[in-house]
């Protein structure tokens, strides 16, 4: 497996089908005594904002952790224990509503487009 072209930037799904964002990065733990192995998955602006460089980094964490607490200072880390299936989607054994992951869309729609008549 190429885990770069099979695993980055496809779309993740959860468990109830709920589409949750595209993996972002991966974590791989280095070890002494054999080759590296996958940790886990990351999802969300941080991480995609580490592609960029140190600048836009610093800046998207600086952003999310001042909007959204410590919870969203840190990029959201799905195991790789709980990725089921890997096809055209990764499809994972858990569920989005778990997670922090839609907290700004939330957020957006409780907050803005509620307030936008016909919305």
């Amino acid at each position: 497996m190429d885990l770069l072209r099979d695993i980055l930037d496809k779309q993740l799904v959860d468990r109830d089908g709920v589409k949750m964002g595209k993996v972002d990065g991966i974590v791989a733990e280095l070890r002494l005594d054999g080759p590296p192995r996958v940790v886990a998955i990351e999802v969300g602006a941080i991480v995609m904002a580490r592609r960029l460089g140190t600048r836009p980094r610093q800046w998207v964490t600086w952003l999310a952790s001042r909007l959204g607490g410590d919870r969203h200072s840190r990029p959201h880390r799905v195991p790789w224990g709980a990725v089921r299936h890997i096809y055209v989607d990764v499809q994972l054994d858990a569920a989005v509503s778990d997670t922090a992951i839609f907290d700004w869309q939330d957020w957006l729609r409780d907050k803005i487009v509620s307030k936008i008549p016909g919305a």
